[in-house]
């Protein structure tokens, strides 16, 4: 199964509903990702809004 990105929160998924934001839509076409391990400590996860820990794609169509 190929990886999606959620069109909502950027989180990297591969089941059918975001575990972040619980919304089911998605896009294959995303470029580039980031790994965020402590948000509260990140400036790239305050910069995306980011508050839980995962992979991230940076840009989503």
């Amino acid at each position: 199964m190929a990886e999606k990105a959620c069109k909502n929160c950027h989180r990297i998924v591969e089941g059918d509903v975001c575990a972040v934001c619980n919304e089911s839509s998605f896009s294959d076409e995303w470029r580039g990702h980031v790994i965020i391990i402590d948000p509260e400590n990140s400036k790239i996860a305050e910069r995306m809004n980011v508050d839980t820990p995962g992979r991230y794609a940076l840009r989503v169509r």
